[in-house]
């Protein structure tokens, strides 16, 4: 990897507050100038969402993006199976099971000191906005180098690959406000909607942890299929074209009309793919060879529009 692809694994995996997205963004420009690109942001929204953006959006024939916000350190892990959904909402159902049972051992110890259901209502609501703010505002996560770390610094190795006629090809888009709803993404959209109405979207989220690459394409992708395909190959990795009809996979891609995501994953005989250790302390896993899959396909695919 380059030595600015190390320099942000090893000193700006935390992206949370606006301060701390502040230094990010600086350093990100200082780089992003050394490759012979400008950077622009592009500020707005409800949430004064900044998206990051690299190269020309009205003349570009394919974009690439990543989210660079990062989110709070959680006690259970994002637990995504793409393939296996009733396992996913299973999860998802003891994650609620779990909470409902502290919330009512909560009320029952309220009750039982202070015979009192206006405290056990009042304690019930704080327990329900405390839940809230630690997902959304809670501790930044100090470990992120799945989600996002390893999607910018993906973009950051593509760019210093492309030559000039290939960099009038493509732009980059770091996007801002993912982990708390696509917010970024879907300001980027708006601002840009009548140049994007036909422009591929390949977004980057979660790709250096697992053996097993999903490329998931959505409706109007599905013409590129083939492309993704012949590009994407390698005798180490499953590399998996399919469509977004019958794949979960939750990120900034869904706000685009034609887009593919691109995730990797671990697999198991049971569940199938799966990703996990996202949004806790142990999301340390880079595998550097998924990155140089992805950066070789990738410049391989802009180079067949």
């Amino acid at each position: 990897m380059r030595e600015c692809s190390r320099e942000i694994l090893n000193k700006y995996q935390i992206r949370k507050t606006r301060k701390q997205k502040d230094v990010f963004i600086d350093y990100l420009n200082q780089e992003i100038k050394k490759l012979g690109f400008e950077m622009a942001v592009e500020e707005g929204g409800f949430f004064k969402s900044r998206n990051l953006v690299v190269g020309d959006i009205e003349k570009a024939e394919v974009i690439l993006g990543a989210h660079y916000d990062t989110c709070a350190q959680l006690p259970f892990p994002n637990f995504l199976t793409p393939k296996n959904i009733p396992i996913y909402i299973l999860f998802n159902l003891i994650i609620v099971a779990i909470i409902f049972i502290l919330e009512s051992v909560l009320g029952f110890i309220l009750y039982s000191l202070t015979q009192n259901n206006v405290v056990v209502s009042l304690g019930s609501l704080i327990f329900c906005f405390g839940l809230i703010y630690m997902l959304l505002a809670g501790k930044a996560n100090k470990h992120t180098v799945n989600d996002n770390t390893s999607g910018i610094i993906t973009l950051l190795e593509v760019m210093g690959e492309l030559d000039e006629e290939m960099r009038e090809k493509v732009a980059f888009v770091f996007f801002d406000h993912e982990e708390i709803g696509l917010f970024g993404s879907m300001e980027f959209v708006k601002n840009h909607k009548k140049a994007l109405e036909e422009k591929l979207l390949i977004n980057f989220d979660w790709v250096s942890d697992g053996d097993h690459f999903m490329f998931i394409l959505n409706k109007k992708a599905q013409k590129y299929a083939s492309m993704f395909e012949e590009s994407f190959q390698c005798a180490t990795k499953e590399i998996i074209v399919t469509r977004s009809s019958n794949t979960l996979y939750p990120s900034d891609q869904l706000n685009f009309k034609c887009s593919a995501g691109v995730a990797a994953f671990h697999k198991n005989k049971f569940i199938g793919y799966y990703i996990s250790r996202i949004h806790t302390k142990k999301d340390v896993m880079m595998d550097e060879k998924n990155i140089d899959i992805l950066k070789e396909g990738t410049v391989k695919l802009i180079a067949r529009f």
